[in-house]
This record gives C-alpha cells, structure tokens and sequence, in this order.
C-alpha cells in the first residue's frame, strides 16, 4: 500500500470531502432529539460530535494561515491537555443545531479550498509534529470517518464501509510508534506487517513480507481498533508475534493522551 501522501492532492482531497458529506448526511434532516441524543463518547451527544469536526477543522486552517495565532492555540492545549478537546466541543454543540451545522459546512469548505492551494512540500504546525498538506487532509478524514462512526452508532446506522478507509487504514500503521510513546512506553525496533482485506476484496499490505510481527484482519475492523471505535475483543483482528499482540491493545490513530476506547460488547458497563 503506497502512502496517501504520495496520490494525487485532488483524489485525496475528493475523499475528504466525499467522507465529510456521508456524515453530514447522517444529521443533516435530524430534529434537536436526534441532534441532542448520546453517542458512545462520555458525554458527548450528536451535536458534540458535529461540534467537535468543526472546530478541529477550524484549528486545521488556522495552523495552515496564521502560525502565530495557531501557536497561541496550541499552547492553550498544553496547559489544559485534559479539558480543552472537551470545552471546545461543548462550546460547539451549545449552538442551534442549524448554526452549528452551517458552521461546520461552511468551515470543512474553507479547509478544503487551503488544501487544495496548499504549495508543494510545505509543512504546518499542528498539536503534534508538523504536517504536510496530504497528511493534514488524511488526518482530516481518519477523524470525520470516527466521528462519524461514532453519530451512526448512536443513531443504529450501519455505513457501507468503503475504500476510503485506506486513509484511515494507513495512518493507524503509521502512527504505530506514537501509540507507544503516548504510553511511557519504547515502541519496538522493527517494523511489523501488517496485512488487511479492503471493502472491495483486495488486499491492503503494509511492511515487510518477512517480518515475525504480523497483523491480519478485515480492513474495517482494523480502523475500528486504531480509532478507537470498537474494542479488540469484538473484532477480527489477529496478531502473531507478542509485540504486533501488544500493539493491538493500544493501537491508536489519534494525535494527544491515550483515550479509554470502548468496552467490549459483553463487558460489565
């Protein structure tokens, strides 16, 4: 699997816009029940997830067209790492549903018109290390498809899983180390492969053919895991080897703290 990074800009970005618009679809004729109803996130309703897309999206172009403003943000998130995801979500979802939604609309367009004239190789500060413009559209989409994944489940939405995935598929690989080092923990010294079977049937590889460390499983599953969005217990993905089987227990696709992630389906809630 070749990195997103490297695929043309408009195809990327097409992807994004195409993984914003099937979320949208979700809440866009909701009334203030469905928009207020409780997602799997504690404590986050629909309205928090919506919130949530459009002020990361926000942040995104501010880091993208003001990198002293973006600085003063990010050292807002440094001195409050626990709250300040939370606080500007709930800031958001304050907001009358038609407002809040037109603010994301508005928001994701505005992003997707610096992307799209983002220069080549430039680079752009973010809560982590600095990202390129594909690398800031793929994180774009990883967290558009979770967070959607997280209004469909409150609604009883199952989405068709789609190629789209292999966004979200090849930032969880990469961000393998990090979810180490989030830890306290030194990630392993060689590179693991990693082996998933697509929405379409093809298969999606990722390192070494010949590594011990393996992982294998469908696709959709494996984002699930990265994200958060399910726990290992209830998915079909495997491991061979002791470390590729530790990082399925931490595995996330997300820049900032480790989350909780979700319980598994039989556990005690």
């Amino acid at each position: 699997m070749s990195d997103p990074a490297a695929h043309p800009a408009a195809s990327l970005l097409d992807d994004l816009r195409a993984e914003s618009e099937e979320a949208d679809r979700l809440v866009a004729e909701l009334d203030d029940t469905g928009w207020s109803l409780a997602t799997p996130a504690a404590g986050w309703t629909v309205a928090h997830q919506i919130a949530h897309l459009a002020w990361t999206d926000t942040a995104a172009l501010l880091a993208m067209t003001d990198e002293a403003a973006f600085a003063d943000e990010a050292a807002k998130a440094l001195a409050a790492p626990e709250t300040f995801v939370d606080e500007g979500a709930e800031a958001g979802a304050a907001l009358p549903p038609v407002r809040l939604l037109a603010h994301w609309r508005e928001g994701r367009e505005r992003l997707q018109q610096a992307l799209r004239s983002a220069p080549d190789g430039g680079r752009f500060p973010w809560y982590g290390p600095p990202m390129s413009a594909p690398s800031m559209a793929t994180a774009r989409l990883m967290e558009t498809w979770a967070h959607g994944q997280d209004i469909a489940d409150a609604l009883g939405v199952r989405r068709e899983p789609t190629a789209r995935l292999r966004h979200v598929a090849w930032i969880g690989v990469r961000a393998r180390d990090y979810a180490y080092l989030v830890r306290g923990e030194q990630p392993p010294t060689t590179p693991f492969r990693v082996e998933l079977t697509s929405p379409g049937g093809e298969l999606w590889t990722y390192g070494p053919e010949d590594a011990d460390q393996r992982v294998t499983g469908p696709a959709l599953d494996f984002c699930l895991l990265v994200t958060q969005r399910a726990h290992r217990a209830d998915l079909a993905v495997r491991a061979e080897g002791a470390d590729a089987d530790r990082w399925l227990d931490i595995a996330q696709a997300f820049a900032g703290p480790a989350g909780p992630g979700r319980p598994a389906k039989g556990a005690a809630r």
